[in-house]
């Protein structure tokens, strides 16, 4: 599982989508993981698949459903996207790509 960790809300969490979280996403959008990875980097996304994506890494990063949800809906779906969107994308990439490796201290990321 490839996970995500940044500050949301009222603190750090952690964000994933595990194999059955991305069925569940894939069936409350609409829309394939593969769609969804590739469009929504690029600004074409709809509200809701915004809002889902939040709450189900949260979920699958060990916040409780019914405190995702909560989450979700309150600094998510009630606050600019510009806040949301960029975890939605890297937790998206993370599904891609894997979560990359951290770098030791003097040395350049595995990525470039």
């Amino acid at each position: 599982m490839t996970s995500h960790v940044a500050f949301f809300g009222d603190g750090e969490r952690t964000f994933a989508l595990t194999p059955d979280l991305i069925i569940e996403l894939e069936r409350k959008t609409g829309a394939g993981i593969g769609s969804l990875c590739l469009r929504f980097p690029e600004g074409n996304f709809r509200h809701t698949e915004l809002v889902e994506i939040i709450r189900l890494a949260l979920i699958g990063g060990g916040t409780t459903p019914k405190e995702a949800a909560a989450l979700a809906d309150a600094y998510a779906a009630k606050r600019p996207l510009a806040e949301s969107f960029p975890i939605a994308v890297a937790v998206l990439q993370a599904v891609w790509n894997g979560t990359p490796a951290r770098a030791t201290e003097g040395q350049a990321p595995a990525n470039g």
